[in-house]
């Protein structure tokens, strides 16, 4: 075994020992290596394994420290967890759509069209599905072709497929430095290499891919961003589509929270013959509804197709049937129009609650992302709240690559009822006020 994985496991049980506490942080690297009388560049590898195990974090500008909670086995943001108020997954749910989309499977009842629910569907979907996706997704004079449109069980598994017909075991993804945990999920499944990408507060940095090169394709989210709320002006959307052009990268663009920004065209209308367009329904109507779609560049359906096939990631023909007729009603878009009423509401709640925090977001975001103030850390800062029955996502669960994660957590806005979130809010707007020692159980 490696020396540096030997020095991991000791670690490791003097944390499992309790000889290291949770929050605890651990000594700069070069005062490390000193004291066990080895090379910094171990002392690295020895720090980068410990996050790699979740036993540690590292924070921007502050070091390494013990994580506060030793992780499940499931990856974070994976699963609804059983916090009383849960602000770490994202899923917004308006208390009238049920009745709402109710009203649309009246026509599924059917015995004729039920029949055809009930039949097998190919990653091709329907004709009449590919109409609906394409006029859903028509914004500024941009229109994807209805015969390119793909589709997946959800938009996890449209993103798998997409990457498993780009990139290779070993090759180079490029990612924002902070990511959907998804795909870095499926990108260890399937043997990629994650190269993050910078960012700053309006997304990724075009010349951050130019210097990044080579990769074999990026995946990124330019509206919206999740963990950070940021969304790409046009100005930086046109750059970054010539940087793309240049490079000649294909890039996978999640479009999922592209319903909340009607008025910005995606990636993939500047930059047509590169992009992947990948969305879905579970955040436009509802979590339970995982209906995924892909728009490809054109003549490269074939390879996407195949990858939905070989993974058994194609929809189902009765969820297909039913999310046509919620198109085509009209019911998605009323119900789209409704939530970005419900998002620009509880983005004004973030900015009352937590006023004189820094707190970033889109004015019509589902999620913000808080940079807590000193001396809190985001380990510490998260289970503090899971003890007040507060869920949160802490930014290690989004970065990228061994180093530090910034000392900020993500607040989910679209899960709990409105009064329940504003109360959410206002515990943890006291306890970031408070001394962390203050917060510590008794």
């Amino acid at each position: 075994m490696d020396d540096y994985r030997v020095i991991a496991d000791e670690i490791a049980a003097d944390i499992a020992a309790g000889h290291l506490r949770a929050g605890e942080r651990l000594p700069p690297q070069r005062r490390f290596a000193a004291h066990r009388g080895i090379a910094a560049s171990t002392a690295s590898r020895v720090y980068g394994e410990l996050v790699r195990r979740g036993l540690a974090t590292g924070e921007v500008g502050r070091g390494t420290f013990v994580r506060a909670a030793t992780p499940g086995p499931e990856p974070a943001l994976a699963e609804p967890g059983g916090a009383r108020v849960d602000l770490e997954l994202n899923f917004p749910t308006l208390p009238e759509q049920a009745e709402m989309l109710a009203a649309g499977l009246t026509r599924m009842l059917r015995p004729d069209v039920l029949a055809a629910g009930l039949r097998a569907a190919g990653a091709a979907g329907t004709a009449a599905a590919r109409d609906a996706v394409a006029a859903l997704l028509t914004r500024g004079g941009w229109t994807p072709d209805p015969g390119q449109i793909l589709f997946a069980g959800s938009g996890r598994q449209a993103i798998a497929a997409v990457l498993a017909a780009l990139v290779r075991p070993g090759e180079r993804l490029g990612v924002e430095r902070l990511t959907y945990p998804v795909v870095k999920g499926i990108a260890s499944r399937l043997g990629i290499r994650l190269v993050p990408l910078a960012m700053d507060e309006t997304g990724l940095d075009p010349d951050a891919l130019t210097d990044a090169l080579p990769l074999r394709a990026v995946y990124l989210q330019p509206t919206v961003h999740s963990p950070t709320g940021a969304t790409m002006s046009l100005e930086r959307r046109a750059r970054l589509a010539d940087r793309v052009r240049t490079a000649g990268v294909p890039v996978i663009e999640d479009f999922i929270w592209g319903f909340l920004r009607p008025d910005l065209l995606p990636l993939a209308a500047l930059v047509p013959e590169r992009t992947y367009l990948v969305d879905s329904l579970s955040k436009r109507l509802a979590p339970g509804l995982s209906v995924g779609f892909v728009v490809p560049p054109n003549g490269s359906e074939q390879a996407v197709a195949s990858a939905l096939r070989s993974g058994a990631w194609t929809a189902s023909r009765y969820a297909l049937e039913a999310a046509t007729q919620w198109l085509t009603d009209g019911t998605a878009a009323e119900i789209g129009r409704a939530k970005r009423v419900d998002a620009e509401r509880r983005q004004r709640t973030v900015s009352e609650r937590l006023a004189g925090f820094r707190v970033h977001g889109d004015r019509c975001g589902y999620h913000c992302w808080w940079e807590l103030p000193d001396p809190w850390r985001a380990e510490t800062f998260v289970a503090a709240a899971a003890r007040r029955g507060i869920a949160v996502a802490p930014a290690a669960a989004f970065a990228v690559g061994s180093g530090h994660a910034p000392n900020a957590v993500r607040i989910a806005l679209g899960t709990p009822a409105h009064d329940a979130l504003e109360s959410a809010l206002d515990v943890l707007a006291g306890l970031a006020r408070a001394a962390p020692e203050d917060a510590a159980p008794e």
